[in-house]
């Protein structure tokens, strides 16, 4: 069988902290490859900034240079809020050779037992939680827990610092940093090269 990662988020944008927790998850549980799933729109945070076609353009971007690395657009296809639940569900019915391992982040690990029908989610697919500095690991729930270098980087500090004018230079990816600059994404503007 097939052992696919999953990993989800707004990545808005996408940075080396993503790809770095995918390339800790692909080497750790020997997944043939890992997904990076942008959702339309989150059911635990609102999203700003950049519409959903222009996050999963980046997405792309972001992983245009890792052959075990995909984008999985079925959350943003479908629109609206997806919980993960319905969303692995049927990537299951679609992939019935595939196992599926859905990779999350310490903080996510903490509030497992909030997400829509969890109990069910368990029996579904397999968890793979990413260690981080500050966050408890303790859950009632199986999760493979893996450890990664430690990187203070989200999106959130990369929208601000790209709104204060502020360098993106090594915390994503260059091609993500152009695309930001040319769509004036976060209230950046553009390289006088870019005009």
């Amino acid at each position: 069988m097939k052992k696919v990662g999953i990993l989800g988020g707004t990545f808005n944008p996408p940075h080396l902290g993503h790809l770095i927790m995918a390339s800790e998850a692909l080497f750790a549980a020997e997944l043939a490859e890992v997904r990076f799933m942008p959702n339309y729109i989150a059911p635990h945070k609102e999203v700003a900034g950049a519409s959903a076609e222009q996050r999963l353009a980046m997405t792309r971007l972001a992983i245009s240079d890792h052959d075990q690395f995909k984008v999985e657009d079925f959350e943003i296809k479908q629109g609206g809020v997806s919980y993960s639940f319905d969303t692995l569900t049927k990537l299951s019915e679609q992939e019935p050779d595939v196992e599926f391992h859905f990779i999350i982040g310490a903080d996510m690990v903490e509030g497992l037992s909030s997400w829509h029908r969890i109990d069910e989610l368990v029996k579904l697919i397999r968890f793979i939680g990413v260690k981080r500095p500050g966050y408890t690991t303790e859950t009632p729930y199986p999760v493979m827990l893996i450890d990664s270098p430690e990187l203070r980087l989200s999106s959130t500090l990369l929208r601000e610092r790209v709104a204060a004018r502020g360098p993106l230079a090594f915390l994503v990816p260059e091609k993500v940093e152009a695309f930001i600059r040319k769509e004036r994404l976060y209230g950046s503007q553009p390289h006088a090269s870019d005009r």
